[in-house]
């Protein structure tokens, strides 16, 4: 079943990066994202409260807390260059440069979390960012 969430996060945001170039033409890049933020703020908690999980909240560890915000600054951070990078760019060559990040995830998930890491995902990974930086430096 993760594999049909995650292909629907890959197309979600293939979807999301479309639609953010086409939105910021004639914005600036991080007005967008506040917009766009304020959105997902509020469809987020809307499903946790459809759901039932808001009393979780409170059952929520310090440790994991300390985590989930370190991790949000994080996903600001990284959607601000994103919507930048869309901005000066074009989507073609921007989405698969920020999703080099693949490269990344594969380290950090094996020095951090301690995940097993075969040659064969280390080889796709590599393979991946090389795809990546040929798409990027391809004149149009």
């Amino acid at each position: 079943m993760w594999i049909l969430f995650a292909l629907l996060a890959a197309i979600s945001a293939a979807v999301v990066v479309t639609l953010s170039k086409a939105g910021i033409k004639h914005v600036d890049s991080s007005l967008a994202f506040a917009i766009q933020s304020v959105l997902i703020l509020i469809v987020s908690w809307s499903v946790v409260i459809v759901q039932g999980n808001l009393p979780d909240v409170s059952r929520i560890e310090r440790r994991v807390w300390i985590y989930l915000i370190i991790a949000g600054v994080v996903t600001c951070l990284s959607s601000l260059f994103s919507f930048r990078a869309l901005k000066l760019g074009n989507a073609s060559q921007v989405s698969p440069i920020t999703n080099a990040s693949l490269l990344f995830s594969v380290i950090l998930a094996a020095v951090f979390l301690k995940e097993k890491v075969s040659w064969q995902v280390i080889m796709g990974a590599l393979l991946m960012v090389a795809g990546a930086i040929i798409i990027a430096v391809t004149k149009e």
